[in-house]
C-alpha cells in the first residue's frame, strides 16, 4: 500500500490563498495610511468636537448619537462622490491634475495656517454660512458634515488621491479608508462631551495645531510635486 504523500498541497487549495497574497500585495498600505492621516488633519474632528457639542446642547442624547450619525455617514458620501467624480470633473474644466494639486496645496497651506493660528472653522465657514445654520434642524448635514468636516481640503485631497492613484484597487482602498475615517470619527463624536472635557479648550487648540502643522506639509507636498511636474526644469 502507497503511502500518501503528505508534502503535496493540491493547486486548487492554492490557488485562493496565492490570490489573497497577490490582493494584499496589490494594496499599497502606506498609501491609504497617509491619506488617512491627511483627512485626520484636514477635517480634525478633535477640534470640531466643541462645535458639535454646543450645536447639539439642547438635544436629547438620542438625538446626538443621530445626528453624529448623520454627519459622518453624509462625510463619507460627500467624499466618495468626489473621490469617483474628481477626474470627471478634472476633464470637464480641462484642468490638469498637477495644476490642481498645487491649487489644492494652497488651499491645504492656508487652512493649515488659520489652524495653527487658532481660528478653528473660520476657514471652512463664512459669517453668511454661520449665520444660516443655527435655524436648521438638520445641522448634521450642514454645517457639520459641509463644510466643517468635507470642506474643501478635504475635498482637494480625495481627489487629488484618487486622480494619482486611479485603479480599481486603489479606488477600493481609498473608499475603504473613506469608511474607516467616518467610522472612527462617529465614535470620536459619540463621547464628544467627555472628550472635551477630558481636553479642556487648551488641549484641544494644542491638537489643532498639531493637525495644522501635518496639514501644512501634506499641503507643501502637493504643490512641490505638481511644480515637479508642471516645470521639469526644477526637478
Amino acid at each position: 500500500m502507497k503511502s500518501r504523500n503528505i508534502d503535496y498541497i493540491s493547486p486548487t487549495i492554492c490557488s485562493p490563498i496565492f490570490r489573497v497574497v497577490s490582493l494584499m500585495q496589490t494594496f499599497e498600505v502606506a498609501i491609504f495610511l497617509q491619506f488617512f492621516l491627511g483627512l485626520v488633519a484636514a477635517v480634525n474632528p478633535v477640534g470640531i468636537m466643541p462645535v458639535f457639542v454646543s450645536l447639539t446642547g439642547h438635544m436629547t442624547p438620542e438625538e446626538k448619537y443621530k445626528t453624529a450619525l448623520t454627519a459622518n455617514v453624509a462625510v463619507a458620501i460627500i467624499l466618495t462622490v468626489s473621490l469617483l467624480a474628481g477626474q470627471m470633473l478634472l476633464d470637464m474644466f480641462s484642468i490638469s491634475l498637477d495644476s490642481f494639486r498645487v491649487a489644492g496645496g494652497l488651499l491645504l497651506l492656508s487652512i493649515a495656517f488659520s489652524m495653527m493660528s487658532g481660528k478653528l472653522g473660520e476657514d471652512k465657514q463664512n459669517k453668511q454660512e454661520q449665520s444660516e445654520y443655527v435655524s436648521r434642524e438638520q445641522i448634521g448635514v450642514v454645517p457639520l458634515a459641509m463644510p466643517l468636516m468635507a470642506g474643501p481640503g478635504a475635498i482637494s485631497s480625495t481627489i487629488v488621491y484618487g486622480s494619482r492613484y486611479p485603479s480599481m484597487f486603489d479606488t477600493m482602498g481609498i473608499v475603504i479608508t473613506i469608511v474607516a475615517f467616518s467610522f472612527c470619527s462617529w465614535l470620536l463624536f459619540r463621547s464628544a462631551p467627555i472628550i472635551v472635557r477630558f481636553l479642556g479648550q487648551t488641549g484641544i487648540n494644542v491638537i489643532t495645531r498639531i493637525m495644522g502643522l501635518i496639514l501644512g506639509a501634506l499641503g507643501i507636498e502637493f504643490i512641490a510635486n505638481g511644480l515637479r511636474n508642471l516645470f521639469p526644469g526644477l526637478a
